[in-house]
């Protein structure tokens, strides 16, 4: 005769997501995956989450219970429910609020345990009683002690007593000072609308003093919407804001290459692109400057190292190495610039000479740049930023021969277009400027395949502007020297304007 388990549980019946099923619920997790599944899709908590974390199911189903009239409520009686030790204080909380906190609320289950009281029953218990509308001072409650420690250096005494401010006042005005501290407290105790709130705020004041903070934070904390708002921020913003401020030498190597690899990086030429870079190298190695320094002392501090190899090809230079392949050094034109990057001795001999190769063949060819291969990581680059002062704003360049000018146009407060055309090397306003040392190709057309892109920043949020990739024949009259437009409507300012090109081959 088998003997029963006396103390083997009762099955009971409850009802679990759509679906009545068997399962034993006084264990902390039992083995019936379904019935759990269906749980987690009936309070909205993530299935793999609660796998990891059973306890997360309990306070999930708890907090959605919870009346919001409750957990917004203005405390009438100073008499606190829960004394919370952290940070070297005492902090009085009580249970509407405190249910906010994911963290306070698993810490307030354990001391419930720990106190031999059953922790379902009692938050069943203090809910009834809430709901009737109890007076504490009626049935007095003996307060529940709860211990955090934390180790995160961010977190200061101010910053957490704001997060826990922010309990019972919502938008609690948090300073662009100590957001940082608040967002990392908001971590810690798990309260994820307050957490957000710091997000929002610092992808929409980013800058050169904050990008890198705010970018290590969004890492830090696997916050993908404020570090993915800090790369875009850079992608923008390097060249031009960064690249004339001191601040550039805080800029992470790892979000710099991340930047340098977008198909969406604003610059005003491939020049600029490769100074700004050199420039973040030189205040790397130079901690104790101050200022931004000439272009000419980079050159010179750069041609000082020993000629044996070249700067890249040196152990100091090696690591830098990822960043620097991804310039687009064939789109350097000018010989004035050919010569300083010989001069300054920084790039391996190969690279060099395989620049002056694709620049021969391309000249011998008529302006075939028949060395890009790839128009997303390979095209020429050139940009224009167009300000709020600006009615119309334009460019020439001048490339294997050809001249261009790209040009924005405000047309009213909201309206604007952006378009690229050829024009003749005699009608041009400054030819020494643009054509010294430059060939003049007498061709009459030029197939070209361009995309035209506008980026700005509205609410905080990015809007982008572009075409397609077209190709075209660009002659010297009307209309046929002149490509599509690009017309958009905002009301962001400024507007990035890129225009990258290929000269394809006829």
């Amino acid at each position: 005769m088998k003997m029963l388990n006396p103390h083997k549980p009762r099955l009971e019946r409850q009802i679990v997501g759509s679906t009545n099923r068997w399962r034993f619920p006084q264990e902390p997790f039992s083995g019936d995956l379904l019935a759990r599944s269906q749980m987690c899709k009936a309070v909205n908590t993530d299935f793999d989450e609660v796998l990891k974390h059973p306890d997360r199911l309990c306070i999930s189903q708890f907090q959605k219970n919870f009346p919001k009239n409750l957990k917004s409520e203005t405390i009438q009686s100073g008499e606190a429910d829960v004394i919370l030790e952290c940070l070297g204080f005492k902090w009085e909380l009580h249970q509407p609020q405190l249910f906010q906190s994911e963290t306070l609320t698993k810490l307030y289950l354990m001391a419930l345990a720990r106190g031999n009281l059953d922790p379902e029953q009692e938050l069943k218990r203090l809910l009834q009683a809430q709901l009737r509308g109890k007076v504490k001072e009626q049935h007095p409650v003996k307060k529940i002690s709860i211990s955090l420690k934390i180790y995160d250096a961010l977190v200061t005494k101010a910053a957490f007593a704001t997060a826990l401010k922010n309990l019972y006042i919502p938008e609690v005005k948090i300073s662009m000072e100590e957001v940082l501290g608040v967002l990392a407290a908001a971590h810690i105790l798990q309260f994820r609308s307050l957490f957000q709130r710091c997000v929002a705020m610092m992808t929409s004041e980013l800058t050169p003093g904050t990008i890198k903070n705010f970018y290590l934070a969004g890492c830090r904390y696997k916050e993908e919407r404020l570090t993915t708002g800090c790369e875009k921020w850079m992608e923008m913003n390097l060249v031009p804001l960064m690249g004339t401020q001191i601040h550039l030498r805080k800029v992470p190597q790892e979000l710099l290459h991340k930047v340098l690899r977008s198909p969406r990086l604003f610059t005003f030429s491939e020049f600029h692109l490769l100074k700004t870079l050199l420039l973040w190298v030189y205040l790397q190695m130079n901690n104790k400057t101050q200022t931004i320094p000439a272009y000419e002392t980079m050159v010179a501090f750069f041609s000082s190292f020993p000629k044996t190899c070249s700067f890249l090809e040196q152990d100091v230079g090696q690591t830098l190495t990822p960043l620097f392949l991804c310039l687009r050094l064939h789109g350097i034109i000018k010989g004035k610039h050919l010569e300083e990057l010989r001069h300054i001795n920084f790039f391996p001999e190969s690279w060099l000479v395989r620049v002056t190769a694709s620049h021969y063949h391309a000249l011998e060819s008529g302006g075939d740049m028949a060395h890009v291969r790839d128009f997303t990581t390979q095209a020429v680059r050139f940009g224009l930023l167009f300000n709020q002062e600006y009615t119309t704003h334009s460019k020439t360049i001048a490339i294997y021969g050809f001249f261009f000018e790209i040009k924005g146009i405000k047309h009213d407060t909201t309206s604007y277009s952006f378009h690229m055309q050829r024009i003749r090397h005699t009608d041009l306003e400054f030819p020494a400027s643009v054509c010294e040392h430059s060939p003049i190709s007498l061709r009459a057309e030029r197939l070209v395949t361009y995309e035209i892109r506008a980026q700005t920043l509205v609410d905080s949020k990015w809007q982008e502007f572009r075409t397609n990739q077209i190709t075209q024949k660009f002659g010297l009259a009307k209309p046929s020297c002149k490509s599509h437009a690009l017309k958009i409507q905002t009301v962001g300012i400024p507007i990035y304007a890129s225009f990258t090109f290929v000269f394809s081959l006829a």
